[in-house]
């Protein structure tokens, strides 16, 4: 007697499925509005949108709600592809360029030391989150 197509002789799960096979697990694709964009491209944009809203407006705050967003936004789109640690890494990465960005500003100038640190962050993110997808 021959064993039904996918299993293998005896019952058992083969190579090709069939009973108690499992699938191979893949990171879940980020989600939201802008589903197939690198979030390294929207993280780093996200800086750098921030920026430009607080420097256009004068109000540092409507720079800061850009931001504070922009970094939820990022965060919540690749949580479920990326998992938790690397997505706070990420956070992590953008905090640290938003102060280096600052503290470069004197010497490189405003608009400069803002570009590199959004270079820097969408370099960080695309190894951490996107590399993977």
């Amino acid at each position: 007697m021959t064993a039904p197509a996918g299993r293998a002789p005896g019952g058992g799960a083969g190579p090709g499925g069939g009973v108690g096979a499992v699938a191979p697990s893949r990171p879940a694709p980020a989600r939201g509005p802008l589903a197939t964009a690198p979030t390294a491209v929207l993280a780093a944009v996200t800086l750098v949108a921030a920026f430009a809203v607080a420097q256009g407006t004068g109000a540092r705050a409507l720079g800061g709600v850009v931001l504070v967003l922009g970094v939820a936004w990022c965060a919540w789109r690749s949580w479920a592809a990326a998992g938790a640690a690397r997505v706070v890494a990420v956070v992590l990465l953008g905090a640290a360029c938003f102060v280096a960005s600052h503290v470069l500003a004197g010497a490189l100038g405003a608009w400069p030391s803002v570009a590199l640190a959004a270079v820097v962050l969408g370099a960080g993110a695309w190894l951490l989150v996107d590399r993977r997808r």
